[in-house]
Formats: structure tokens, C-alpha cells, sequence
């Protein structure tokens, strides 16, 4: 099976060490070399952790549900090796003007009629401009109304800017931190990762809760993807929704030619990712198209319980609808917004 590096592998360890708690309190401090011992965890050993971990914390088994839209795409000044966003790179995408208000309820509409209950605004930007953030603010007013719960991503945010969209009613702000800090730079060099640690500060003091996770897939060892996943989890308080994207490349960009990631190395990501942050909403996101199902089944149980749902993710494409409805009706799973009614059939 293809992949892009060889696995650094450890003597096999067929229980945790005995001051590591798979129970763990929301807060618990994570080494990297504790994280790397979850990885090198015999297969089954780890997804059955994960499982424990999962059934504790989410009794209910339910996936959320949730819908991302690009208010405004294309004409990135950054230099993310993975976005065909980016203006500097060769790609289809091509650059629009923010959505119109009615656009974006209109399509936040439809997705609570398919069954989503949070609605995701993307906008291609190293940081909202104050004129930008007052009309991300109707937007965020007008999806409220409609019973939706809000998230947004726009680049990096100041204090005021976060405390104003709060006040908007955005319930989470997304901003992630890709992947290890010792990584970072082979990817990104127009924005410092600290400033990705400033926003989601920020974001925290205005009262939000945070969307934050990253990208595996673009070159890193195991070795940085243990130490992303701890960083992850070692936030105070770590993330309420933890988005794993699986590198999707693009024509034009500078990972368009990246070798596929070994799936079972997604999976095992998925599940580290489970155990690290007991809590939260671990999110398969871009790339879940390229999985299969079958990968996408072992992700649910290794502890993934939230998926981005419906036909576009920004820029790169995403199970239909019908089919996330059909694979979740055929695993048994149940949504979020029905975990108190009947499996979906």
C-alpha cells in the first residue's frame, strides 16, 4: 500500500505506560514521546483504547453533521504548500468576491433541510479587514436565526474582531494549526506558527469555542505527527472540534506530486487523536473522498465523530450526501441532530 514515508517503528507495547490514563481529565498534560507510544500501539490494541475512550465521552455513538461554505474564495496572499487558494499558485480556483448575505443563507438553508447542524463560512484571507468582519457578522446573525450552530474561518483575528463575531453569535472559530511546529516551515513560511497559537488565544478570551486541528499527509514523520497531535491536545483547554484532513493535492501547488499517506496511518492518527482529547469532536475532513469506505468505517471506530457533510469542501470535492447518509445507515451510526430517535434507515 502506498505511502509517503517509511514509519518509524518502536519496540511493540502491548499496554500503556502506567502514568498514562486513557480516562484522562479534560486538560492532561501529553509528551511527544507519550503520544508516539499511542502510535507505535499494536493495530487492534490502539483502536481498542480508542474505542474505551470514545464510549466513555460519547455514550450516545451520535456523528455530527456539519456543512462548510466558501463566502470568499481564491486571491490568498499566503504560501500554503496544500491551498489552490493561494494566489501565487497555478490552479483552477479562481478568485471571487465575498458572498452576498442571502447567498449564504440560502445555501445554510439547505443544509439544515439535509440534516446538518453546524454551518461553516470559510473565506480566503490572511486576516479579515474590520469592514469584513461586520459583514461576516450579518451572515453569522441570519444562520443563527435558522436554528444553525456557527462556525467561521477567516485567518488570523484580533482581539476585537474575535469579541465582535462572538457577539454576532458565532459559537466556534476555526483556525488550525497544520501540523508540528519543527514541520511547520516545509509547508507555510508567510505566516509564524505562533501567530496561529495568538488567534486561537484570542478567539478563547472573546469566549468562543474552538475549531483547530490540521493537515497529515504532506511529508511528516510519525515521529511530527505525535508531536502536532500533542501540541493539539496540550492547548488549555485543549479544542472543542478537532478537524484531521487528509492532504488532498492539488495541480499548481507546490504538494501536488506528495505520495498518498498509508490509510492505516490515517486511522491510527484518527484514533491517537481520540485518546489525546477525549472530549472533543475528532472531525474527518478533507480527503475522506480518496479513504473509501472502508477507511472511513475503521476511522468511526477509531473514535471519528464528525464529518464535514455534503458536496464541496472550499476548493476540493466531498462525499455526496446520499452516500455519507447511506455509509452511516450501513455502519448503524446515528447523526447528532437524530442521536435521540431512531438509527437512520
Amino acid at each position: 500500500m502506498p505511502h509517503n514515508q517509511t514509519i518509524e517503528t518502536s519496540p511493540v507495547k502491548t499496554s500503556l505506560p502506567a502514568n498514562l490514563n486513557i480516562d484522562s481529565d479534560v486538560g492532561k498534560a501529553w509528551s511527544d514521546s507519550q503520544i508516539e507510544t499511542l502510535f507505535s500501539l499494536p493495530f487492534n490494541e490502539l483502536m481498542f483504547q480508542a474505542q474505551e475512550v470514545h464510549r466513555a465521552h460519547f455514550p450516545d455513538g451520535d456523528v455530527e453533521l456539519a456543512t462548510l461554505i466558501s463566502i470568499k474564495t481564491g486571491g490568498c496572499p499566503e504560501d500554503c504548500g496544500y491551498c489552490p487558494q493561494a494566489a501565487r499558485y497555478e490552479t483552477d480556483v479562481k478568485a471571487s468576491k465575498l458572498l452576498d448575505v442571502e447567498e449564504v443563507l440560502k445555501a445554510a438553508k439547505a443544509a439544515k433541510e439535509a440534516g446538518s447542524n453546524r454551518f461553516c463560512m470559510g473565506a480566503a484571507w490572511r486576516e479579515p479587514k474590520d469592514r469584513d468582519i461586520e459583514k461576516v457578522a450579518a451572515m453569522i446573525r441570519g444562520v443563527k436565526a435558522l436554528g444553525l450552530e456557527t462556525c467561521a474561518t477567516l485567518g488570523m483575528l484580533e482581539v476585537e474582531q474575535a469579541e465582535a463575531l462572538k457577539s454576532a453569535g458565532l459559537d466556534f472559530y476555526n483556525h488550525n494549526l497544520d501540523t508540528s511546529e519543527d514541520f511547520y516551515r516545509s509547508v507555510i513560511k508567510t505566516r509564524d506558527y505562533q501567530d496561529r497559537l495568538d488567534t486561537i488565544s484570542n478567539v478563547r478570551a472573546a469566549g468562543m469555542s474552538v475549531c483547530c486541528g490540521g493537515i497529515v499527509g504532506m511529508g511528516e514523520s510519525r515521529r511530527q505527527r505525535a508531536a502536532f497531535i500533542a501540541r493539539l491536545a496540550n492547548l488549555k483547554p485543549y479544542p472543542e472540534s478537532v478537524p484531521i484532513n487528509h492532504l488532498v493535492p492539488v495541480a499548481g501547488t507546490p504538494l501536488a506530486d506528495q505520495p498518498p499517506m498509508d490509510p492505516l496511518e490515517f486511522v491510527r492518527t484518527i484514533a491517537v487523536a481520540r485518546i489525546a482529547m477525549p472530549k472533543a469532536r475528532v472531525r474527518l475532513s478533507a480527503g475522506r473522498q480518496e479513504l473509501g469506505r472502508s477507511v472511513q468505517a475503521m476511522c468511526f471506530l477509531a473514535g471519528a465523530n464528525s464529518i464535514f457533510y455534503g458536496e464541496q469542501l472550499l476548493t476540493t470535492g466531498n462525499p455526496e450526501a446520499e452516500s455519507d447518509l447511506r455509509l452511516l445507515a450501513e455502519l448503524g451510526l446515528k447523526t447528532k441532530q437524530s442521536c435521540k430517535a431512531e438509527v437512520l434507515v
